[in-house]
């Protein structure tokens, strides 16, 4: 058998909408095959990758450079040389925890002022079951003028990227796609099935895809809920919760989950959508707002269960120091966005509690924009009264019980807060300290 033919002559160019942790890795896939146009409004990220430069880690300069294909832009002129549009922009919630489709609006109104006859627009951002046909497509149709599944076609294909993993890259997850018309579905799958090393998967229709999606994320949101349930449990009857779940976990169909704080844009997010879009049929969500709503506490509980061992040992909050390794949303990463770290670093500070923080990963000044915290290379040796890890980067998980007792105030018994669960109990019990892990 000869050799698959990736020329990009001849196939349809495309444009990537958004270039962030989704869409930038798509656009270097596609890159590899045809002609694509990667845009992003922000113009500091277009010079940043145009120089070769990816600040999500996601992409190597290499990787960049391969993909010759690929010409990055913020003139929205450019988009009139696509057939295919995939927007992958960010879908957060508000304030009150409802979906915010500023972003996801604004792209389908820029899209819509290119769209031409026989044009596909397909939707990667995670949204609520009907938001590509409810929301969308009537912004597509008023603004463009053209007329949805006649003059132009939609589709849902929805993003699975992991943040920081280099395993389970974007080629070798399954993929699901949709489309508006069988037609338009054979097209977005012949599409995908050019990247996707490891298959696509054919929804039957676009909101079962919207569906599948936002279900994805909200069972692991439950089942993390659960097991920090049995973590504040377990500590009020001084049992380890880890050394619970090992035990569990010989029972062949015991589930691997491990108690934490769940931030990101994923698993802290899309639980929101479904409920929302339960709430507007006139369905009030039992199981996943609960979920929820453990999940969301899990910050301040660690904090006040740090702050009341320190009590325990006769530091008072108001002079004391508590070192803090890891600030992103996950490990090995450097998103920020919707770190539960930052609400267990306010409730230290509504304690009176001085948070000295450090991590490498994290862009300093947004931290700092963002957040208004100050994060410093290194946590002084001798300094801290508490240290906390709460993000398992692999330089951390290096770190011995000797090295993390040097960060700590001589003299005294320091509390280790090891929220991960990276270190091993009873050798940290050794070196001086008092241990909590969720």
């Amino acid at each position: 058998m000869g050799k698959m033919n990736t020329s990009p002559i001849n196939k349809e160019p495309i444009a990537i909408i958004g270039l962030g942790y989704v869409g930038l890795p798509l656009a270097v896939e596609f890159g590899k095959k045809r002609r694509v146009i990667g845009f992003d409004t922000n113009k500091k990220r277009i010079l940043e990758l145009s120089s070769g430069i990816d600040r999500t880690r996601e992409c190597d300069k290499n990787s960049l450079i391969r993909a010759k294909n690929l010409e990055f832009t913020s003139d929205e002129n450019k988009l009139n040389q696509c057939s295919i549009y995939i927007v992958t922009v960010p879908t957060p919630v508000d304030n009150a925890n409802k979906p915010d489709l500023g972003a996801l609006t604004k792209a389908s109104e820029m899209i819509a002022r290119h769209l031409k006859p026989n044009d596909v627009v397909v939707y990667e951002s995670t949204v609520y079951p009907g938001t590509t046909e409810e929301v969308c497509v009537p912004i597509l149709e008023s603004t463009s003028g053209l007329k949805f599944n006649s003059d132009f076609f939609c589709g849902y294909s929805p993003e699975r990227i992991n943040p920081g993993d280099k395993v389970n890259t974007l080629t070798k997850i399954q993929k699901i796609v949709s489309g508006s018309s069988e037609a338009t579905t054979t097209r977005i799958n012949n599409l995908y099935s050019d990247i996707i090393e490891a298959g696509t998967w054919i929804a039957p229709s676009i909101i079962v895809a919207e569906a599948a999606k936002v279900i994805e994320n909200t069972q692991r949101d439950i089942n993390i809920a659960f097991v920090n349930e049995l973590s504040v449990i377990f500590n009020r009857l001084n049992i380890d919760t880890l050394d619970v779940l090992k035990a569990a976990g010989t029972k062949w169909n015991f589930l691997p989950f491990r108690p934490g704080m769940v931030g990101g844009h994923c698993i802290g997010v899309d639980p929101y959508y479904l409920t929302y879009k339960a709430e507007k049929i006139g369905y009030h969500p039992q199981i996943i707002l609960a979920g929820r709503r453990m999940n969301d506490n899990m910050a301040r509980y660690a904090a006040r269960s740090i702050l009341k061992k320190m009590s325990n040992h006769g530091m008072d909050s108001s002079n004391a120091t508590v070192g803090l390794l890891g600030v992103t949303f996950k490990d090995n990463c450097p998103d920020i966005r919707n770190s539960k770290v930052f609400d267990l670093v306010k409730e230290f500070q509504e304690w009176g509690v001085h948070v000295v923080a450090s991590d490498n990963w994290a862009n300093s000044q947004e931290v700092r924009e963002t957040y208004g915290i100050k994060l410093v290379k290194e946590i002084p040796k001798s300094s801290c009264d508490a240290l906390i890890v709460a993000v398992a980067h692999s330089e951390y998980e290096k770190l011995s019980p000797d090295d993390l007792k040097e960060l700590c105030k001589v003299g005294k018994t320091p509390i280790l807060g090891d929220l991960k669960a990276i270190y091993d109990r009873q050798a940290c019990i050794n070196s001086g300290f008092e241990v909590f892990r969720l």
